[in-house]
């Protein structure tokens, strides 16, 4: 368990101060409007109304104890830009940005921060994933072209082996890994078979796996 800072409750911030509780962790949820701090008091391991760009009032929050902060502060860049700049000064090491705009990217990009995030372009590129493969519950790009994409197994593929559902390419795409109800197998040979409600998880690179999705319809 980790405690985390989250500056700024929009919908995007009190999503991802919500989610990191559900997951475990403790969150410090910063705000500057009263009624919205007074709205999470109760959701939220600590909510904090204050001015977020002003480096003094920062420095009272014992930021140290973060594992990181998270900067959500909407469409103000002007106050995103301070607040950030602020986390800085006071050597806070993990700093997380929502970032609006391309100019919003570049400043932020040249104040060092541990990562730039655009909730929407990201939203944006996993649902016109899902649009274009809707057997794929979810995805993720590990680096270098690969990729981890995650189905889940319909009645059509039970009782197949996985060399039929990867096929020719078995070589380049590889099952990392299938869960089976309470059961999670890490050994995937090609002659492993397939059950309804199966989760497969297969790592390739988009071509391959491209090339392979009409069989997992």
């Amino acid at each position: 368990m980790a405690h985390f800072t989250v500056i700024g409750l929009g919908r995007f911030g009190i999503s991802a101060s919500l989610e990191l509780i559900h997951l475990g962790h403790t969150v410090t949820g910063v705000d500057t409007d009263p009624k919205i701090v007074e709205k999470y008091v109760e959701e939220l391991t600590q909510a904090v109304i204050c001015d977020a760009t002003d480096e003094s009032v920062l420095s009272e929050l014992d930021l140290a104890n973060s594992e990181a902060v998270l900067v959500a502060i909407g469409k103000d860049m002007q106050s995103s830009l301070l607040c950030t700049l602020a986390l800085k000064n006071l050597g806070v090491k993990g700093i997380w940005v929502k970032a609006s705009t391309k100019a919003h990217h570049t400043i932020v990009s040249k104040l060092g921060v541990s990562r730039i995030i655009h909730p929407e372009e990201e939203m944006g590129v996993r649902v016109a994933q899902a649009l274009n493969y809707p057997m794929v519950n979810n995805y993720l790009s590990i680096g270098h072209g690969f990729y981890v994409v995650e189905i889940h197994i319909k009645s059509a593929l039970h009782d197949k082996p996985i060399s039929q559902v990867i096929g020719n390419i078995r070589s380049n795409v590889r099952a990392v890994l299938v869960n089976r109800e309470q059961e999670v197998f890490t050994h995937i040979h090609d002659d492993f078979v397939l059950h309804v409600n199966d989760t497969l998880l297969l790592c390739g690179t988009r071509t391959e796996l491209k090339s392979i999705a009409p069989r997992l319809v």
